[in-house]
Formats: structure tokens, C-alpha cells, sequence
């Protein structure tokens, strides 16, 4: 059986080179993150549930939750089950009855239902393993003159290279907490897709 870890949602941020949108989930009593990709209408439903915004019609997430509580099931907790390339991959999980389902869902999909439902956001020890990003106190130490941190996190390379790259992403987005509507994009973004933030 899979290990699972309690997350929560960090931040949602929009990157200011390309303005995609990334989800931060932060495991709880920790500070590892996981940043995954989302697109812009995801990102919206869920901005919208987290700051409580009353809207005049149900958007897709919200007729999904009454969907399912009008088939008398119940949403248990949602899932980051497996991360196969670039993308991750998630459940529902809902009791309908005596009966435990596990739906195959995008993880943004999915958070945008925990948001809605209040239930909790686990993600595979072996997902965190792969993707999760501890930046550490030392991202809060001032930088030198060559824009470099004055201290090491670690003596590993491996270590360094990886805040590193965490540090450049930080530096590239901003966050989003203003629940206004998102600038027009040219392209959808693919979702649900890992940032470069991991060795691979």
C-alpha cells in the first residue's frame, strides 16, 4: 500500500515570464513543497474557493461537488497518486454507500474539489520523494554582491543545485491573492505538468 502525506495549499502563483500558473502544496508540519502546473480556469476555481468569493451560477467544480452529494456519495479526501514523466496524476476518493471509488482525476481538478469540500490533500511518500522541494531557512538569507546566497544550505551539489533552481522559480513568479480576473493568454498551458524543478 502507498504511504500518503498530508498536504495543504501553500500559495497559487503566476509566473511572470510566460503567465502560467503553479499551485505550491506544502506538507503539513514540514517545509517541503510540491509546485505543479495548472491551467488558468483551474487556478481561477481555486483561488475563488480559498478566499470564499460568492458567484452568481456554480462553475464546473462546484456543479461536480452537488453532483456527487446528490448521488448521496461523499468526497473523503482527494489524491497526488503517481508522477509518470512530467505529469502527475490523481484521485477522487468518494463513498457512496458501503463503497469506497477512487476516480482518476487531475490533481487540479482535485484540489479544486478539497477546497470546496474541506477534506484532505495526500500526496504518495514516493511522489514527494521524486518532486518535493525543501528551500530551507537559508532562502531567506540575504543574497552577496554577485546575487549569490551567503551561505550553503548544504555541502551536497546535489543539494545546491536544487535550491538553486528552486530560488530562479520563486524569483519568476508572483503570488496571486487577488481573486481579479487573470490577464488573456495566447496558449493553453498543458497541466498538471512538474515544473523543471527536480534533476530531471
Amino acid at each position: 500500500m502507498v504511504e500518503m502525506v498530508e498536504v495543504v495549499i501553500d500559495s497559487i502563483r503566476i509566473s511572470l515570464t510566460n503567465q502560467q500558473r503553479v499551485v505550491l502544496l506544502r506538507e503539513v508540519n514540514a517545509s517541503r513543497y510540491i509546485p505543479i502546473w495548472i491551467g488558468p480556469y483551474e487556478a481561477e476555481s481555486i483561488t475563488i474557493a480559498l478566499q470564499e468569493i460568492e458567484i452568481a451560477r456554480p462553475q464546473t467544480h462546484d456543479l461536480l461537488m452537488r453532483s456527487i452529494e446528490q448521488l448521496k456519495g461523499t468526497l473523503l479526501r482527494v489524491e497526488v497518486v503517481a508522477l509518470k514523466g512530467d505529469v502527475f496524476y490523481g484521485n477522487l476518493v468518494v463513498q457512496t454507500g458501503d463503497e469506497i471509488l477512487h476516480i482518476d482525476s487531475r490533481p487540479s481538478d482535485s484540489l479544486a474539489l478539497a477546497v470546496r469540500a474541506h477534506v484532505p490533500i495526500l500526496v504518495g511518500r514516493g511522489v514527494l520523494d521524486m518532486a518535493g522541494i525543501v528551500p530551507e531557512e537559508d532562502l531567506q538569507t540575504p543574497l552577496d554582491d554577485d546575487g549569490n546566497l551567503e551561505t550553503e544550505v548544504s555541502d551536497s551539489p546535489d543539494a545546491r543545485k536544487r535550491l538553486s533552481v528552486f530560488e530562479d522559480f520563486m524569483q519568476n513568479v508572483k503570488l496571486d491573492v487577488s481573486g481579479e480576473d487573470y490577464p488573456p493568454e495566447d496558449d493553453s498551458p498543458e497541466e498538471d505538468k512538474k515544473p523543471p524543478l527536480s534533476d530531471n
